[in-house]
This record gives C-alpha cells, structure tokens and sequence, in this order.
C-alpha cells in the first residue's frame, strides 16, 4: 500500500487530449483520494510482527520461552524477598557462614554443630543430602502423598530461616539479578526488617481495644526508634547488593543494577493482635519516613487458626491507619484460599470465603489484591468483581504459587474472570525460589493454558509498572486503554528524546518515567519481528 500511495501522488500527463483528460479525471481523482484516505486511516500495528511470531511457536515450548524471556514484562508486583532465594543459594551460604544442617528435620540451624546437627559443609561429599535438603527447603520434585502441597511450602520458611540471617544483601542482590534476566523493570519486594523488634515491643505495651489509646501506646514506647534502626539497616544491605552487583564500576556493572526496586513492609498476621497493630504502626512510619517503602502488604497463611479468627480485626486495624494516614497505599492477601481435605487446608470453612476479598477493599481501603482465588465464593462476588473494575483495584495474579499451595488451576482459577469482568490483572511469581520458577515462567504458564495474545501480554506488563506504588502521576490517562497523558499524546511512546512537554511531565514523575522506559523496550521488542 505504501508503494501504491506513492505511485498515485506521482501521475503524469500522456499529451492526450484535454476531453479525455478531463473525463478522466473525477474517477482517477476519487480512486487517490481513496488510496491515500486508506493508508492514513490505517497505519501499520508496529506489534503485528511479534504477534505472528507468538502465534507461529505456541505449540513449541522451547521456542515460546526464548520469545517470553526477552519480552518486557513491566513488573513483579507480588514477590517476597526471602521465598524469592532459590535453596541452593541457602544451602551454600550455609557452608561458608559455618551453619548447620538439623539431618533429622532436613532444615538449616545455628551451631554449635553436634548430635543431630551437622556441620553444613556435609553437603560437599554428599550429594543424597545435599538434594534431600534442596526438596525440603522448596518445592523442587514435590510429590503430594503424606503432605500436602500447602503444608510442604510453608514449612519450608522455617527450615532456611537461619541461613538469613546477615545476608539480606545477598538475597536482595539474588533477586535483581533475576528480575533482570527476566527482562523486569520494576520489581516491588515484600520484605519484614524490624517486624520481630515491633512485635516485642507490641507485647510489652498489651493490648487496648481502643485503637487510638493502642495506637499512642506504640508510639510513646519506641516504635521511631525501630524505624531508624531499619534505616539504617536497610542502606547496609542495598550497599551489600549494589557492591556484590558491582554497580558503580562500569567493566563490571550486572544487569541487575538497573531493575528498580522498591519495598512493601510486610506484616505477619499470625500473631496476637497486639503484636500484628505494632507491626501496622512500624510499616505505616516506614512507608512515611523512607521514600524506599512505598507501600504495605500483611502476609502468613491466611488458613492459619489466628489469621481467620483476627481477619477482620486485621482489616480493622489498617482501616483506622489508613484515616491516620490515607496515603499510604495496601496491596493485602486476600482470598488465598480454598476447602481442602487434607493439612492445613481442612481449617477453611464455608464461611471463611465469603467476605475476605470484599473486607480488604472495603473495610482496609487496599488498593491491590493479593491472590483473589475465591472470589467467586464471596457474597454478591460478581457485583464485587464490578466494583474492583471501576475502583481499578488490580488482582496480582500468581498461578504456580496457586497451583502448588491450593490445587487451583485451568479454568478453576480466576484469572480470566477478573479479566473477562474488566478487573485490572497483572502476572507475578510470589516466591519464585521455593516455587522454582521465575516470572518468564508464570508468562509462559498463562500463555499456554489462556492462549493470551501479544496484546494480552503487553496489556499485563504494562498493568504491572502503571499499578505499582510508585510515587508520581501515571503515563496513561486512560489506564484501561492506555491512552497517554496530554503532555506525551504526540510524542512516541518510549522514544529517547520526548517533546519538551513530554519531558517535563516525566521528570516530575518517577513512575511514569518507569513506564517510559517500559514502552521503549517494547517498542525495540516488537522491532525486531517487523
């Protein structure tokens, strides 16, 4: 068509005569006019290339995961840091910090080394432990006979713990690296320093029900005095990860340098209510105090007997927080659950599905949703799915995490309904070392068994960096139809040079430099299938 267009602007006269010429005329003036009204009407899809590409490998495994490793996946909205450590890592840092290794229980542990425990350094002459260890601090070569899935994944946060300790650093260096090889821009790490200090401390004052006696309590007891602690904390282990990652030496620098990363406060649930509000108060100043937090999030089984008995006082707690300070932006757990047979799913009644995903938006004003994998058990759900489309409340989806911990998969999960329902989606891994995976992995999953085309995907990257907590006004003005803000409406998206007044939006917002940035590695993906 481009040709033709170029043909028909460039027509010559032959000398006939000017009757003929004139007859001639009308008919060969419309059929231009036609031709040239086409192909403004119709500019080509600079994705179609990559499309087709999707579409021709969709049966080819390997073919698909080489396409979806390099695709621009936006961000991993829903990861915490330490699940995020795949059990090698554990295990050799284990051996180099002199641990040990509890043979028994197949879990890692503090020395000194005898009896049952074993020096950690073992595992060098013996390979049958040394996988023995690996399949109980992961998921790895799961089989579901005495133990359920569920039970397996929780366990295995015990049986690591005491390989953390003092290498926070290392772990967060572990998860940018992966985000990068992911090609993630952004990645948004669920992580608890201080959270065992405020629960001590929350102990210490008791409990009040009067929320606002509860609340002056903490403060007057010390809790500012935790949030300076993980300050500084926190500035040693970026530190730690920026120079294991070699960030400020340009022959050595590593991909994951250039991941932005940002921090949820995470909140365990499964402790007495006086020790979960504490933590509320710490990750609220957290988040108030230390541009790196820029959000919260309350984590834990949600089948655990405290965390369904307290699950509303929970929502409770954050729902006087947040009119302290409506600012700060929730993503919750909500609707992780099923009625299960066996372990701890057997806990879950009827009941406990009915309102968990609605109380968390209603009742704790969360932004972001956790999960949802219920949704459908809730009361009046498809009025609720109606709601969280218009309030643009996005779900993080998690389909191996769902697989592995409740046996939800296929056309039982959700997934497709939130989208089908106008409710905004995004893919993330939630613990992608215990899980084994990674998020080009959880791509490939909801390619394979949705069939998602490539606007599909580029829809769930973009949903990604666009619902982050990212401070800063948002590049789409239209976010369901990614219709760019007026200052970047002429410009093209993700270009290295934006118009004077693209780039003086952009500077004042960080996240929609982000989503700039995005939009660039898209345009450079699709570039190449053109």
């Amino acid at each position: 068509m481009a040709q033709r267009c170029a043909d028909g602007r460039n027509g010559r006269s032959d000398g006939a005569p000017r009757r003929k010429f004139v007859s001639l005329l009308a008919p060969i003036a419309a059929l231009l006019l036609g031709e040239l009204a086409a192909c403004t009407a119709t500019p080509p899809d600079p994705s179609a290339g990559a499309a087709r590409q999707l579409d021709s490998i969709r049966s080819d495994p390997t073919e698909l995961e080489t396409f979806l490793r390099a695709f621009p996946k936006g961000a991993d909205l829903h990861n915490h840091l330490s699940g995020a450590i795949y059990a090698e890592s554990f295990i050799r840092w284990a051996v180099a910090d002199g641990l040990c290794i509890n043979k028994k229980e197949l879990a890692l542990a503090k020395g000194p080394c005898r009896g049952n425990l074993l020096p950690a350094a073992a595992v060098r002459d013996d390979r049958r432990l040394y996988d023995a260890l690996v399949a109980a601090l992961s998921m790895k070569d799961f089989r579901p006979d005495g133990e359920t899935g569920h039970d397996h994944f929780f366990a295995t946060f015990d049986k690591f713990a005491a390989a953390e300790d003092d290498r926070e650093g290392d772990m967060l260096a572990e998860a940018l690296q992966q985000a990068a090889r992911d090609h993630t821009v952004y990645l948004e790490l669920m992580w608890s320093p201080g959270m065992p200090d405020a629960r001590k401390l929350g102990k210490k004052v008791g409990w009040d029900p009067n929320l606002v006696e509860l609340h002056t309590k903490i403060v007057r007891a010390g809790i500012d005095k935790i949030v300076t602690q993980v300050h500084a904390a926190m500035n040693q282990r970026e530190a730690r990860a920026h120079a294991l990652l070699h960030c400020a030496e340009r022959a050595k620098r590593q991909p994951g340098c250039d991941v932005t990363v940002r921090y949820l406060a995470q909140i365990i649930r499964v402790f007495p209510p006086v020790q979960v509000f504490a933590q509320d108060v710490l990750a609220f100043r957290l988040v108030e105090t230390d541009p790196r937090f820029v959000g919260l999030n309350i984590v834990g089984p949600e089948d655990d007997p405290t965390s369904l008995r307290d699950y509303s006082l929970h929502m409770r707690m954050f729902s006087y927080l947040h009119h302290v300070d409506p600012q700060i932006p929730l993503s919750l757990h909500a609707g992780e659950l099923v009625a299960g047979h066996r372990g701890g799913l057997r806990r879950v009644r009827a009941e406990d599905l009915r309102f968990h995903i609605r109380e968390a938006i209603e009742t704790a004003a969360a932004r972001r949703i956790g999960h949802g994998v219920d949704i459908e058990h809730e009361d009046d759900w498809q009025q609720l799915m109606a709601e969280m489309a218009q309030r643009h409340i996005l779900v993080e989806i998690n389909l191996t995490s769902n697989a592995q911990i409740l046996g939800v998969t296929g056309t039982a999960h959700p997934f497709m309904t939130y989208w089908a329902a106008g409710v905004p989606v995004a893919l993330s891994t939630d613990d992608e070392g215990v899980e084994r995976i990674d998020l080009t992995h959880e791509y490939v999953r909801a390619t394979e068994e949705y069939h998602l085309s490539f606007k599909q995907l580029v829809t769930l990257s973009r949903n990604a960096v666009a619902y982050g907590f990212l401070p800063g006004a948002n590049l789409w003005r239209d976010v369901d139809r990614f219709v760019p803000a007026e200052a970047c409406a002429d410009d093209d998206l993700g270009s290295a040079e934006p118009g004077t007044a693209c780039a003086a939006f952009l500077a004042k917002s960080e996240k929609a430099r982000l989503q700039w940035k995005l939009e660039g590695e898209l345009a450079r993906f699709e570039g190449a299938y053109q």
